[in-house]
């Protein structure tokens, strides 16, 4: 991840900083808290409104774009011959102008740690999600809490409701780029801040779920051990559903322990 320091020279002013994660080319810009419609860049006065200082990707990659040479410039291939690159790269034409156009009196500055200010907000963009039953997620938080959103009541935001009504596309639910948001399809975004304030809080932390997968997650081979059984004794379990497979895999199934176990009885 590359760290740029965004400074108003005409207001000697710190706006923020841009992060950049080179491997997924993803884009996030951190405003200082100070910040209001007067002072915030034009493009996130919307934003500094409602006092969100931490930009969305798309807009964060938006406002690398206006300040670069678009890629469907005529001399392009000049320019690139001229830079010695092989390819156009927003980034990289960031860098070289050190982020200043001619719209305002913006400019970039290479940093290599991330400000006290971004660590703190950190905590609260999300390590792990889980896709649970009727369409609710669980999100598991950097300062350990653990929160449970139901789609249903965040509906109103932009393409949830496409979500809801479709498993494939629920299904594909991850964490994206650096915790900040989750992403479904890669295309539908919903912020980590977004998901902390709006999600009812579970007293329990990911290393109760991490253990609880640790101990009561057993594949074929444990479950054989625990029943005194061949592969396919358990097979015929499963045919006539004595015990169900948490996972199918061509490799061996994952089962729950007390599943199992229930079959001793």
């Amino acid at each position: 991840m590359k760290i740029f320091e965004i400074i108003d020279a005409e207001l000697e002013l710190s706006m923020g900083v841009l992060l950049y994660y080179e491997k997924e080319k993803t884009c996030i810009i951190e405003l200082q808290a100070y910040l209001d419609e007067w002072t915030a860049p034009l493009l996130f006065t919307s934003y500094v409104k409602q006092h969100i200082y931490t930009i969305p990707r798309d807009i964060s990659r938006l406002w690398v774009q206006e300040r670069v040479i678009p890629s469907g410039r005529q001399n392009i291939k000049e320019i690139l011959a001229h830079h010695n690159l092989k390819e156009y790269d927003e980034m990289t034409f960031l860098e070289i102008s050190s982020g200043k156009c001619s719209q305002d009196s913006l400019y970039i500055k290479k940093i290599e740690n991330l400000p006290e200010y971004v660590i703190d907000r950190t905590k609260y963009n999300i390590m792990e999600c889980v896709m649970s039953e009727q369409r609710r997620l669980l999100c598991f938080f950097v300062d350990g809490t653990l929160k449970k959103i139901d789609l249903a009541d965040i509906s109103n935001l932009e393409g949830v409701d496409k979500i809801i009504r479709n498993e494939k596309l629920y299904q594909s639910g991850k964490v994206g780029t650096g915790g900040y948001f989750v992403t479904f399809n890669d295309s539908i975004d919903i912020s980590a801040r977004l998901l902390y304030e709006r999600g009812e809080r579970i007293p329990l932390r990911l290393g109760d779920f991490t253990a609880f997968v640790q101990n009561n997650v057993i594949d074929t081979t444990q479950s054989c051990n625990i029943l005194q059984c061949s592969r396919q004794n358990v097979a015929y379990m499963v045919s006539h559903q004595q015990m169900m497979p948490i996972k199918e895999d061509v490799r061996g199934n994952l089962y729950l322990k007390g599943d199992v176990i229930r079959n001793q009885w």
